[in-house]
């Protein structure tokens, strides 16, 4: 149809006249409302987003390889409800001194904490130096 015919169609109909593909050969258009168009697509992308779970990464941080067991209790206790409500957990250890010597002792204490939380986590990514930081992120496991 002429491009003139299809705007005299769409202002009869008191509509409006919207380009779909302007790439095609002959350009493809539809005759439509298009603020009620906007309105629905605004909705329905409201709608998605509300149904979206937004995942966040928590941090629980250790300074020194010299940790109790209690503390080591109470820090693997914040780290299950953390993942126990969806979200993915940051282990970080700083090392102060000559404990940047002993990086085995590092990973024996973020193991320790692997094993600890392992009933309701996965390790996602394994412990690994960065500076004077070793960091290990555990997320929560899936099909629950």
């Amino acid at each position: 149809m002429p491009i003139e015919k299809a705007i005299e169609t769409a202002y009869a109909k008191d509509l409006d006249l919207v380009n779909i593909s302007p790439n095609a050969v002959p350009p493809v258009c539809k005759i439509m409302d298009y603020g009620k168009y906007r309105f629905e697509q605004t909705k329905r992308e409201k709608d998605a987003k509300k149904n979206q779970k937004v995942i966040e990464i928590k941090e629980i941080r250790l300074i020194g390889v010299g940790i109790d067991t209690h503390d080591f209790e109470t820090k693997g206790n914040h780290a299950i409800k953390f993942l126990k409500s969806g979200n993915k957990v940051k282990f970080s250890i700083r090392f102060r001194g000559r404990e940047l010597g002993h990086p085995e002792m590092g990973y024996e204490l973020m193991e320790r904490f692997a094993k600890y939380c392992e009933e309701v986590a996965t390790v996602e990514k394994a412990a690994k130096m960065e500076g004077r930081n070793m960091l290990m992120f555990m997320a929560p496991k899936s099909g629950k």
